[in-house]
């Protein structure tokens, strides 16, 4: 393990669980100081004692406003910029064309959308000139699923949103690229798909699709988040790298 992040302050919203977690993790590995985000407080607790080194946990949920300011209060309290920013925060629940709520589609659509705009926006006079911000898509952006629509479109408005901030923020050098997993062995998947042996034989059906043979450990897909934040990253803007095993790419 190196330390090439030794130095640099890193945000990652939706941080107690899944990718956001081992993202963190990986981060503070590398030795960044690192804030994560989530809404409910135990949960939270035992994140930062997982990810260990120098990390600080702020409740807060991202859809809510005074709560991204309250997680800025804090960094501003400790750190004087942030290097990094990794907009990850976001929901999803199936909901059929023709069941679809108003409640679906506006929890929906203010935490993955609204949450991540107000998330950068507000961010925008700690980000160091030249950071790296990286937000969350999904394979569901230019793929169908059924009974999936909301969650897809916010996934796709969430691809737009960085190919037009990087023209908003070139005269700061500000890199926004987008990763958007695959199917990825998380407790929110579980979740999605039922828990227990329906999610897990959701889960080997859908592993069955994908080339690579299997889904993703959350881990792959932090590697790729630190790849796009790091140097190694300096001439990649506005992307959309897929972490799927191939599962959109045939």
């Amino acid at each position: 393990m190196t330390n090439r992040f030794s130095n640099k302050v890193v945000v990652i919203t939706g941080g107690t669980s899944g990718i956001g977690l081992a993202t963190a993790q990986a981060f503070s590995a590398e030795g960044a100081s690192v804030f994560i985000t989530g809404r409910r407080q135990d949960a939270l607790d035992q994140a930062v004692k997982t990810i260990g080194g120098q990390v600080t946990g702020v409740r807060g949920d991202m859809a809510q406003l005074a709560d991204i300011d309250r997680l800025y209060d804090a960094v501003q309290q400790k750190h004087g910029q942030i290097d990094i920013l990794f907009a990850n925060a976001g929901i999803g629940e199936f909901a059929p064309l023709g069941a679809i709520t108003e409640d679906h589609y506006q929890r929906t659509f203010d935490t993955n959308v609204k949450g991540v705009v107000f998330t950068v926006q507000k961010a925008l006079p700690l980000l160091k000139d030249g950071a790296s911000i990286i937000l969350t898509g999904s394979t569901t952006s230019v793929s169908a699923t059924p009974a999936f629509s909301i969650y897809s479109a916010t996934k796709a408005a969430i691809r737009n949103l960085a190919r037009n901030w990087i023209l908003d923020l070139k005269d700061r050098h500000i890199r926004v690229n987008t990763i958007s997993p695959g199917v990825t062995d998380t407790p929110g998947v579980t979740d999605l798909f039922g828990g227990g042996d329906q999610a897990q034989a959701t889960k080997e059906y859908l592993a069955g699709q994908i080339p690579a043979g299997r889904i993703a450990h959350p881990a792959e897909i932090a590697r790729a988040v630190l790849f796009l934040a790091s140097d190694d990253a300096s001439f990649v803007n506005g992307i959309e790298l897929f972490a799927d095993g191939g599962q959109v790419q045939i």
